[in-house]
């Protein structure tokens, strides 16, 4: 099977943008069920990655840059890149937050969805 480095930038980039519109739906087709997520404040699975949406959108802007993926096996894509964004609510002119950020991508049936995910922030 051959895989690029956009398909998953673009699947990893539709996460973003459900960040960012609040959109509660969109972020859960995305995610596996057994989606787990490893953060600066600890683990989460789906129904917390889908909860931080409640309130509205948590992403005022990003960019993604620096993907790359490594094949782990048939129907299993590891995605790896960096990103800068900025948190809704605290404006545009602020400096935005850059991380390094793994994602997992599984195959299910016609339908790709992220299993997993790890958010490093970026040393200064």
């Amino acid at each position: 099977m051959n895989y690029t480095t956009e398909q998953f930038l673009a699947l990893e980039a539709a996460v973003w943008a459900a960040l960012a519109a609040g959109d509660v739906a969109a972020d859960a087709g995305l995610l596996a069920d057994d989606f787990l997520g490893v953060y600066h404040s600890g683990f989460a699975g789906k129904d917390q990655h889908l909860g931080q949406l409640r309130s509205g959108p948590t992403v005022a802007s990003y960019e993604l840059f620096d993907a790359r993926i490594q094949v782990l096996s048939d129907g299993v894509v590891l995605l790896a890149y960096r990103a800068e964004w900025i948190r809704q609510g605290e404006g545009r002119e602020g400096d935005p937050e850059t991380m390094y950020v793994t994602s997992i991508w599984r195959q299910e049936g016609a339908i790709w969805r992220n299993m997993f995910s790890q958010d490093t922030p970026a040393g200064d």
